[in-house]
């Protein structure tokens, strides 16, 4: 199945911003609690143990990644049912996410924002991105869990794209 590229980049002071929206037609309380109870958001990212608190690291597992592998996530900010913060570092570098929901007319909108320092790599990560947002997706109306094939390596040139385009 193709899946359409939705991320946006913005340039910020000290870096990038990559964004990525879903809208859901819930309340934000039931959109939350997909972000932040452990049995629900095993169903799209992978499962989550610790005190989970703003300044306290939680362990979260990628369930959907090669190795399933755990990784330390620090709660850096979080107003229940409007904006969860985190940072992460692995392999790959640190992480910096933030998840902001705004709830209108029976519907409400997930802001995906991470913020980069730098665009290296970002046609793999803004894939990624799209692809756990989806499963997200999926985990909450019941559709098919997407298959990682139709968003990557088909989605890299929509995100090299966008930093040419920006002139990063």
């Amino acid at each position: 199945m193709t899946r359409t590229p939705a991320g946006r980049l913005f340039r910020t002071a000290t870096g990038h911003d990559l964004v990525l929206t879903r809208t859901f037609r819930a309340p934000a309380a039931d959109v939350w609690a997909s972000l932040t109870e452990p049995e629900r958001t095993a169903r799209w990212f992978g499962p989550w143990e610790g005190d989970a608190a703003p300044g306290r690291t939680i362990r979260v597992q990628m369930a959907y990644e090669e190795e399933q592998p755990w990784c330390d996530v620090r709660i850096d900010a979080c107003e229940p049912q409007r904006q969860l913060a985190v940072s992460m570092v692995d392999s790959y570098g640190t992480w910096l996410l933030e998840l902001t929901l705004t709830e209108a007319d029976g519907s409400t909108e997930l802001r995906f924002v991470q913020h980069l320092t730098s665009v290296e790599g970002i046609a793999e990560t803004g894939a990624g991105w799209e692809y756990y947002l989806d499963m997200l997706v999926a985990s909450r109306d019941g559709s098919p869990r997407p298959d990682f094939d139709d968003y990557h390596p088909a989605m890299q040139p929509y995100y090299q794209d966008l930093v040419a385009t920006e002139g990063a």
